[in-house]
């Protein structure tokens, strides 16, 4: 399987092994030189033994001294077998040879010495050689410029990945292959509008004079749409295993580098490479990473980026009838793209891949549990059907965790019971040991109850499918709703039951308590976020309008908190807030006296659930029914 973002297997054709260059050798070789040289310095510097110039006369007087050789500067020479060993300490080791710097005023007294002693006198020149002098003085330079500009050029290698510190402009795709591709459109399901699109791109590429005799023009750009993990990169792996051209895959990201030219310098080469082999395809993910709106400042000022995505409009613009050269992009993030990218022209086609439905999700987990060995009691369907919102990456991570809960508990096959564990470790978090208080264990069961009673008694809300006090994540506490099917359009009074069931837990606390805790902050956080919503872009308040004002809308540019300007006047805004707060009264007011009523159902279902500390949806409907016919009875 290859990486997410690489869309087929790497050409695995070997190459040839580039050969160390000259010059690194003759580096190389001038570093040891040169080290080699140090060490020998230093060796001789330590076999000599340093003396001071009236430590030298008083070992000549002595008689200790064997021979001389006299300098301009210094004076060596060689002890005699008892001069070693006097002058030897612990911060001179003993050595034969000795070495003494002469003093600048002349000492006429010094041969008359040498002669009397009988002391062996030597001369020298008064120097070295003048080639020596130069290889000695310039020798350090060479080798330390040597070694910058080597650490240099592997530094520019490693950068670009390339061959050589001239490589900046090579493009980094990677070609993959469709003989060695491993995933085709048969791995890919739920998305069948898609795939149909696809195809017939393919059919383009493999067949293009079908098309031209119609007066068909192939499309320049095919933009994938839609939210993480609906399966873009995966349709574009499964292209890659299907199209028998050459396919070319790359991140947007990976043409961006610290230095000015280099991305449109790779665009250029990506799609010079690609006219060569055409017809072929170029897949182009996270197109966001360099295709962001020009000039608007927050995230889009970058000259790099933007040459970046100059040169890819460009190099669109510049196809030719003859060159069947296809870009296929993809992004989860279609509203902060460039204008210029979206017209007819570049990106002519645009497939949206949206959350699968019901049957989809069922296609999507077939797919999946191809290598999975399942029990008799697992039913695909009833998955699917509690897996409402799942992407095609959720129900794949769903079976990978029912697999690994099975092979925890040593089975041999994946059961039901595995897929109802991973599908509780995904939805409400892994179960966590908290030693709480019998007091907050009660706050916890009233508090979970009160949400149970309003999503069991309302005519909107989703059905319930569990009540648990294991704490999971980072709720002490979970209520489990599952819709009975798949929603795209909220009515009104659908989400006015929705916040009444959110209002329900903190409710319940009141009437049982007198008072409220802080179990009820992430309630209260999403029943405000989805009244805001409702009453300012969604016109569900009679007191404010049909107004449309985008309140409550996640974009990272347009946010308030990024300092756009308000779209309304501050009166408005006072009345929007004011409204808000009202109906979330008026809501909670309904919820406290709602419970108050089924006062008697509620103590039930919390002493079942303490007893219990989990309950499903069939066991919820047993003891409110037994309660109710007890307080009718």
């Amino acid at each position: 399987m290859t990486p997410s973002n690489e869309p087929g297997k790497q050409d695995q054709t070997p190459q040839p092994q580039p050969t160390i260059p000259n010059q690194y050798s003759f580096l190389w070789l001038s570093a040891a030189i040169f080290l080699m040289f140090l060490w020998l310095q230093g060796n001789n510097q330590q076999q000599q033994q340093e003396l001071a110039y009236s430590e030298f006369k008083q070992a000549v007087m002595s008689g200790q001294v064997a021979e001389v050789t006299l300098r301009t500067e210094e004076i060596s020479g060689r002890f005699t077998d008892s001069g070693a060993s006097r002058f030897a300490n612990d911060s001179r080791p003993p050595s034969s040879s000795f070495i003494t710097l002469r003093p600048q005023v002349e000492d006429p007294e010094l041969l008359p010495l040498l002669e009397r002693q009988e002391v062996l006198v030597r001369g020298s020149r008064s120097g070295r050689p003048w080639w020596q002098e130069l290889i000695l003085g310039f020798l350090p330079w060479i080798l330390l410029l040597a070694l910058m500009f080597w650490f240099w050029g592997a530094a520019q290698k490693r950068m670009t990945q390339g061959g050589g510190p001239f490589d900046y402009g090579k493009s980094r795709a990677r070609r993959a292959r469709r003989e060695t591709s491993t995933t085709t459109l048969d791995d890919v399901a739920g998305i069948e509008s898609a795939k149909r699109d696809i195809a017939e791109i393919i059919d383009f590429l493999k067949s293009p004079d079908k098309y031209r005799r119609l007066g068909a023009v192939m499309p320049k750009g095919v933009l994938l749409v839609g939210p993480p993990g609906t399966g873009k990169t995966l349709l574009a792996r499964a292209i890659a295993g299907e199209a028998e051209v050459p396919f070319f895959s790359i991140s947007a990201s990976e043409f961006i580098e610290m230095f000015v030219g280099v991305g449109a310098a790779r665009v250029r080469d990506m799609f010079q490479t690609a006219r060569k082999e055409a017809p072929a395809l170029i897949f182009i993910d996270e197109l966001d990473a360099v295709g962001r709106s020009r000039g608007a400042g927050l995230g889009g000022g970058h000259d790099e980026r933007e040459q970046t995505l100059n040169q890819i409009l460009t190099e669109m613009d510049g196809f030719e009838a003859h060159e069947n050269v296809l870009v296929l992009a993809a992004t989860n993030r279609p509203d902060v793209l460039d204008t210029a990218l979206l017209r007819p022209g570049r990106f002519d086609r645009k497939i949206t891949l949206d959350r699968p439905h019901r049957e989809a999700r069922e296609a999507i987990l077939k797919v999946h549990v191809r290598k999975v060995p399942l029990a008799a009691d697992v039913d695909l369907t009833q998955v699917a059907a509690r897996t409402t919102g799942f992407s095609g990456a959720d129900l794949k991570n769903l079976v990978n965790e029912a697999a690994l809960t099975a092979a925890r508990d040593n089975l041999v096959e994946v059961n039901n019971h595995c897929f109802e564990v991973a599908h509780d470790r995904l939805i409400l978090g892994e179960e966590r040991d908290a030693q709480l208080t019998p007091e907050e264990r009660e706050a916890v069961a009233y508090h979970e109850c009160g949400h149970a009673i309003m999503a069991y008694y309302m005519p909107k809300a989703d059905p319930l499918t569990k009540i648990t006090i294991i704490p999971h994540g980072m709720a002490m506490g979970v209520t489990e709703q599952t819709p009975k099917e798949d929603k795209y359009n909220y009515t009104e009074s659908y989400l006015e039951d929705r916040i009444k069931v959110m209002l329900g837990g903190r409710s319940a606390e009141k009437i049982i308590y007198g008072e409220v805790s802080t179990g009820a902050q992430n309630d209260l956080k999403e029943a405000t976020k989805l009244l805001r919503r409702m009453v300012g872009q969604w016109g569900m308040s009679e007191k404010i309008g049909p107004l449309g004002l985008g309140i409550g809308e996640e974009h990272v540019f347009l946010g308030r908190e990024m300092g756009a300007p308000r779209e309304y006047s501050e009166k408005l805004a006072e009345m929007i807030d004011s409204e808000i707060q009202s109906q979330l009264l008026a809501f909670e007011a309904f919820t406290v006296n709602f419970l108050t009523e089924h006062r008697q159902e509620l103590d039930a279902l919390a002493r079942a659930v303490m007893k219990r500390e989990t309950l499903s949806a069939g066991e919820i409907t047993e003891v409110l029914e037994e309660a109710r016919s007890r307080e009718t009875a």
